[in-house]
């Protein structure tokens, strides 16, 4: 045979081609995270709690609703590029802003409390989603995952592994961005509030605790925290990283969960079904573990975590871009009755874990 016959084509991600056809929905994707990121960082934004990536996806619904459907043609591949891998690889960045020393610095009652809350909250949400209100299992478990971890990015970080639809992850986002922008203002209020009456002995490193442990998104926590005390904010940063942390083994085991789930459909001929364990979890723990060593320079880690913004903003706005309006009003109430109903559950039973779980040590 002569091999000198046979053509060499490059993988479809390498070819000029591809990345031509590609290009204008990251340009757009692209635009929208920027402006979201700008919005952000602006003072009358910076202690309402409302981070980029909430921004990004309010933006990518406003374009997605109005003029994108003309462009979808020309951006519908780029849009989905980022929906997917820029997406993934975000996740893994968002190892850079974890060490395993932090785990250390709330000691093991903090870890107990986030490890409490995170799972009875996740497990409720279950129980009220499906048997109360009624709601499919993706938007159920993607509405859990939200707030009994870290906000919009564990409903990314959710969505792949139970294969969910666009606007069941927008329907999520958003119960993050109602409930989490109430937590950001609630929370010093009561803080005051219990100050001014002396119900609860609590110092700013309890209310910061108590923050980290139970409020949605990293923004919310520092707004939150910062409002009471820099060691208030300090300490609720390292809660909330520590709880962040816990996402990798969250979405290994919803792997399994989903996997066994699976068994015994026709598709599978009744075989039992089969464990995909999300590599981008095992990415984000691994970067998680190489940044506790301590060898990244402070400049490259830095770089990583604006990478890591962008990435993940671009996805946001992406997915605000596929997100019809229409889809979401058809969810009705009942997705906002089950968030609200979970941050109950996060004021009240956070609380008492933050007040009983130390006492065992």
């Amino acid at each position: 045979m002569n091999t000198a016959s046979v053509p060499h084509t490059a993988p479809s991600f390498l070819q000029p081609r591809r990345w031509a056809s590609l290009l204008p929905g990251l340009l757009l994707a692209g635009s929208l995270a920027a402006i979201a990121t700008w919005l952000a960082r602006q003072p009358l934004l910076t202690g309402s709690g409302l981070s980029a990536l909430t921004l990004a996806i309010c933006l990518g619904l406003i374009v997605g609703n109005t003029v994108y459907p003309r462009l979808a043609p020309a951006c519908h591949g780029g849009v989905g590029l980022a929906k997917q891998r820029l997406l993934r690889a975000g996740i893994v960045l968002y190892g850079l802003r974890l060490t395993f020393q932090d785990m250390g610095q709330v000691g093991l009652a903090g870890v107990l409390v986030d490890a409490l809350v995170l799972t009875s909250t996740f497990v409720l949400a279950q129980w009220l989603g499906r048997r109360v209100f009624g709601l499919d299992a993706r938007t159920t478990v993607l509405i859990g995952a939200g707030s009994s971890i870290c906000g919009a990015a564990a409903v990314l970080a959710t969505e792949p592994v139970i294969k969910g639809r666009a606007e069941d992850v927008a329907v999520a986002v958003a119960t993050v961005v109602v409930f989490g922008t109430v937590a950001t203002f609630l929370y010093p209020a009561l803080f005051h509030w219990n100050a001014a009456h002396g119900w609860l002995d609590m110092s700013p490193a309890q209310y910061g605790l108590y923050v980290g442990s139970t409020v949605h998104e990293v923004a919310q926590v520092v707004a939150a925290g910062e409002a009471i005390a820099p060691e208030a904010a300090d300490v609720a940063v390292i809660s909330k990283m520590v709880r962040v942390m816990m996402l990798a083994p969250f979405l290994i085991l919803l792997s399994m969960a989903v996997s066994r789930g699976g068994r015994g459909s026709q598709a599978d001929g009744g075989r039992p079904g089969r464990v995909t364990i999300p590599w981008f979890a095992l990415g984000f723990v691994a970067m998680a573990g190489v940044n506790s060593l301590g060898v990244l320079p402070a400049a490259a880690v830095q770089a990583g975590v604006q990478l890591d913004n962008a990435l993940l903003a671009i996805a946001m706005a992406a997915l605000g871009l596929t997100t019809h309006v229409s889809a979401v009003r058809a969810a009705g109430t009942r997705p906002l009755l089950l968030a609200a109903l979970l941050f109950a559950w996060l004021l009240a039973a956070g609380l008492l874990l933050n007040r009983w779980v130390p006492t065992w040590f």
